[in-house]
């Protein structure tokens, strides 16, 4: 197989992302020959052409649109697995996920909060879940845990980390020197300790000792304000402490757009960033804008890396 492969999984067979695929690979005849689809044999048999297409699961298995099974949930493991191993064995250069049911797959045994700690498993790193193809950019300290931990991930090691995968990210799009704003944990970010204190004892001292790596890492700013602040132009891109605190704001502006972009491993790996839509599954209304942005992206960061990482070698 070519080398510029990019896997393309299925996700869970009984949500929008067997359409999705489908409908991007009818409008990007071009791209899709540089593209791996992984899923159910019946349905890889009615696709459009792709450069590639490799069966999972059982030769009989046929998805009923809405109706999750755990037959389905195998099958979207299995095309996870697949995508991976691939990666490791030189077959693919990245990978663009379809979206899964977390529910689903625990029920099956599967022992990962969701598909980002799945691949950081099977590939090693640290990774970062982040966010682009829209108007906002945005990367998070903490995503699948409780509200109640999030203070346990304020550490030196996750903000040099999260910030990291976020100059990568913006550099990948053309932005050598980003203007990174920081949320606060707190309301106001806490109103000079008024309302909460871990900006003043905890988190402005960090950002304090990485703002003379990175000069364009704001200290704690208040989140309420902070995405408009972006989408106005004041910066590049923003770090958000949990999942909801980043992901609110980025899905009322970019919902349809928005990539979910996982850093901080050796492969790409991007995803749509939407669930598996049982509601809608096989109503032929689900959009493919942003399974289209996750290969856009997934091409720009291997790209970049390839950049990257010959510059290394030339030094």
């Amino acid at each position: 197989m070519p080398r510029d492969l990019i896997a393309i999984t299925c996700g869970d067979p009984a949500g929008v992302g067997l359409e999705v695929v489908a409908a991007w690979l009818e409008a990007h005849p071009v791209e899709a020959q540089s593209a791996a689809i992984v899923g159910p044999v019946r349905w890889l048999e009615c696709l459009p052409p792709a450069g590639v297409k490799i069966p999972v699961g059982l030769e009989e298995y046929a998805a009923e649109p809405g109706r999750p099974t755990g037959e389905g949930a195998l099958v979207a493991w299995a095309a996870m697995e697949r995508a991976a191993a691939g990666c490791i064995a030189g077959e693919f250069a990245g990978v663009v996920t379809g979206p899964v049911s977390k529910a689903c797959l625990a029920r099956i045994g599967y022992p990962f909060p969701g598909q980002t700690e799945f691949f950081a498993a099977r590939w090693g790193g640290e990774p970062t879940m982040a966010f682009c193809g829209g108007r906002l950019r945005v990367a998070l300290l903490s995503w699948h845990v409780p509200l109640r931990a999030v203070p346990a991930f304020l550490t030196a090691a996750n903000f040099a980390r999260v910030v990291n995968a976020t100059v990568e990210l913006a550099g990948a799009e053309g932005v050598a020197a980003p203007r990174l704003g920081v949320c606060g944990l707190n309301p106001h970010a806490g109103e000079g300790g008024l309302i909460g204190d871990e900006e003043l004892r905890v988190i402005n001292p960090i950002l304090g000792e990485l703002r003379a790596t990175f000069p364009g890492l704001s200290l704690c700013e208040p989140a309420d304000t902070l995405f408009a602040r972006q989408l106005r132009g004041e910066f590049d891109a923003i770090i958000a402490l949990y999942h909801d605190q980043g992901l609110a704001p980025l899905k009322t502006v970019d919902f349809d757009e928005a990539v979910n972009v996982t850093l901080g491993l050796p492969f790409v790996r991007t995803s749509p960033d939407h669930g598996t839509a049982f509601g809608i599954a096989g109503k032929g209304i689900a959009s493919p804008r942003s399974l289209g942005n996750a290969v856009v992206v997934a091409r720009r960061l291997i790209a970049f890396r390839a950049v990257q990482a010959s510059s290394m070698h030339l030094r």
